[in-house]
């Protein structure tokens, strides 16, 4: 968390398994803390939103969604073949 960043105090409730999970994380020093842990979390599945949107964006632009074919091509690409 940066220094001197606003923040707000919030209760949420998580499956038992997450908690030691992302506890453990700490532990190995992935994050200063819980709290650290879970915030950026929640950035990461946020800036995967907006990647989603830009990419929606981008499409509508250049011709609309990528097609069956097209799709195939780029699974081939990446080693995604299904």
């Amino acid at each position: 968390m940066t220094t001197g960043m606003t923040v707000a105090k919030v209760t949420v409730s998580l499956p038992d398994d997450l908690v030691r999970r992302a506890r453990n994380a700490v532990e190995r020093g992935e994050a200063a803390s819980l709290s650290a842990y879970v915030a950026g979390a929640v950035a990461a599945r946020l800036d995967e939103h907006d990647l989603d949107d830009l990419l929606d964006a981008a499409l509508a632009s250049t011709g609309g969604p990528i097609t069956a074919d097209e799709q195939r091509w780029l699974d081939g690409l990446f080693g995604r073949d299904r």
